[in-house]
């Protein structure tokens, strides 16, 4: 047998020797192309990481206030986009908006808002001025009889009145007075769903000596006519009959001007809330009043508060306080509990309303407050605070409104 004589002497073959040399070169290849591989890895992610910055591609890791400028491909394009003026450099950019206002857009708008709160336009509070709507006219005639010593005041009708309703009309009534006694009144009818209504209704003042009647002012309030709630007011005209001359019957037509009754000159109340969830009730306490608005001729008033649960817009219950003898800053001190699920309460309105007492003639209202979540800033301040301290007596003055 023959025998290769490296074989015998214990030495590798040549097969062998081959294969070891193609296994070394594999390797080292291997580890040259993995290392040029990541050579190339570095090179090319820092210049992908500069085309981001340079493009402005949203990077997370990044904060926008890092840039100064923010170019966006817009149409195959590279536009320069830099912040606009009072734009926070946080704020993220979205393409689906419309694009920001120009400098010269929100200077307009501005001067816009400025022009609004100028004279003659309606202020922040909803207080009408010389450019307020129209309040419509009244069409009256007055007259003094020397023999029998009566004014005759005749309201003959009224044209283009604002809507107070819903259903866009209003009902229509007047208030007379002779000021500056408010304690005796006399009314027309109410027209039912009428914006230019037709009274033609005389009324008489007698035994009025002639010297009085020209030291008195004729006021008329015209009024829409609500039954399950206050009646709103519309306008009002006022006359000195000392510069009429009252020996013959004389018409006039006069424009409705706004109600002059101020909420500040009509008093302050002080009440507190406390609502109990697990109980599902609210207690109400009318502390007292102060410099309410004198309502009778002695220069005084007979005060007292009535209390309105209303839901939906729909009365529900009612409660009143004692009648504080001829006082213009009242204590009551009473407190009144009424039950209102806790579902129920972004309905509810709690309508306070301050009353002053007549004995031959219908009560005077003296002011109102309406607390609930959409009454004036003052009146849900108190409701959020009542919520947010359940089981707390919340006392806070309030400013009462015609």
């Amino acid at each position: 047998m023959f025998l290769d004589p490296d074989a015998a002497k214990g030495t590798p073959s040549r097969d062998v020797l081959l294969v070891s040399v193609i296994i070394t070169i594999s390797l080292s290849v291997t580890i040259v192309l993995c290392g040029i591989c990541q050579w190339c890895q570095r090179k090319l992610g820092k210049r992908y990481k500069n085309s981001l910055e340079t493009v402005g591609t949203p990077d997370s890791s990044r904060c926008r206030s890092e840039k100064k400028a923010i170019k966006l491909p817009v149409g195959g394009k590279v536009v320069n986009t830099t912040p606009v003026p009072g734009q926070t450099q946080h704020e993220e950019i979205d393409h689906k908006t419309e694009p920001r206002s120009s400098v010269s857009d929100l200077v307009n708008s501005l001067t816009s808002e400025m022009l609004m709160l100028s004279p003659g336009s309606e202020d922040d509070e909803g207080h009408d001025s010389s450019s307020r709507e129209n309040l419509g006219r009244i069409q009256f005639s007055v007259g003094y009889n020397f023999q029998e010593s009566t004014l005759t005041v005749k309201i003959l009708k009224a044209q283009e009145l604002p809507a107070k309703d819903f259903s866009g009309t209003s009902d229509p009534f007047v208030k007379i007075y002779l000021l500056p006694d408010k304690k005796h009144k006399l009314e027309t009818k109410v027209k039912r769903k009428n914006l230019n209504p037709h009274w033609n209704e005389t009324f008489l003042f007698e035994g009025f000596p002639y010297e009085k009647v020209v030291q008195r002012v004729l006021y008329l309030q015209v009024l829409d006519y609500d039954r399950f709630s206050r009646n709103d007011p519309i306008g009002e005209v006022s006359i000195p009959l000392n510069k009429v001359d009252l020996t013959q019957m004389q018409t006039f037509w006069k424009d409705l001007k706004p109600c002059s009754d101020g909420s500040g000159s009509r008093g302050e109340l002080l009440l507190s809330l406390c609502y109990n969830p697990s109980a599902n009730s609210i207690v109400v306490n009318i502390i007292k009043a102060r410099n309410l608005k004198a309502m009778d001729i002695g220069g005084t008033s007979d005060p007292y508060v009535k209390v309105w649960l209303m839901y939906k817009d729909k009365r529900v219950e009612k409660k009143k306080t004692v009648v504080m003898k001829r006082c213009l800053n009242p204590v009551f001190n009473e407190s009144f509990i009424f039950d209102i699920p806790t579902e129920k309460l972004r309905e509810t309105t709690i309508i306070i309303t301050v009353m002053d007492k007549d004995k031959l003639s219908r009560n005077d209202v003296i002011g109102k407050i309406y607390l609930s979540w959409k009454s004036g800033p003052g009146e849900v301040k108190h409701w959020k605070d009542m919520i947010a301290h359940p089981r707390q007596a919340v006392a806070q003055w309030h400013q009462l409104k015609a």
